[in-house]
């Protein structure tokens, strides 16, 4: 379980760079970020690497195939069962525990926004926040879903966390998913006290 510290790094990573891109105002603990304007952006290393900020609605690639207030409880589902899948698998091996550690966290932090950002910034209902994205990466033209894009689509550290997650799969799947095969014939004698034909 220890994998959870990451998750827990990562969800606050996560919002406090959203604060400072947003900008966040509570008098009584003195906090005033000033954030920037929205869709303003700051170049970090040419125009290949900026801080833009924009607003997502809808899910990811700004897609909206859902109501938001169900994509939420989703979310809020899935969420949980990959959580108990970390605590399940919380004797397996790193990777498998980090992947899904990134996932979890990625997806919680996304959560927050959509559940709470309507009311901290006043501008809708529980469960009807957007989720906030700043990380743009110049690119060639591709499209997807119908939609053609010029650059890759503006994320947060979020969506990169789940983004990794994933690639940690998609990359070392074979240590990730070990299977019984994989394991020398003796060592399951060993286990098992039982000869394998």
């Amino acid at each position: 379980m220890r994998v959870l510290y990451i998750s827990f790094f990562v969800v606050l990573a996560d919002q406090v760079t959203k604060f400072f891109v947003k900008g966040l105002k509570v008098v009584p603990l003195g906090i005033n970020i000033e954030g920037m304007s929205y869709g303003s952006s700051k170049e970090l290393i040419g125009k290949f690497l900026k801080i833009t900020f924009i607003e997502n609605p809808g899910m990811a690639f700004g897609l909206s195939v859902l109501p938001k207030v169900i994509l939420v409880f989703i979310t809020i589902a899935a969420s949980f069962i990959i959580l108990y899948f970390i605590f399940k698998n919380r004797k397996e091996g790193l990777l498998f525990r980090l992947s899904l550690a990134l996932i979890f966290a990625g997806a919680v932090g996304n959560l927050i926004d959509r559940i709470f950002y309507g009311l901290i910034y006043n501008y809708a209902p529980l469960f009807y926040g957007k989720v906030v994205d700043f990380i743009q990466v110049e690119c060639w033209d591709f499209t997807i879903f119908g939609r053609t894009y010029t650059t890759w689509p503006i994320l947060n550290i979020a969506d990169l966390s789940v983004s990794f997650g994933f690639l940690i799969i998609l990359f070392f799947h074979k240590r990730v998913f070990k299977k019984h095969e994989d394991i020398p014939a003796e060592e399951i004698t060993e286990v098992t006290g039982q000869q394998t034909s």
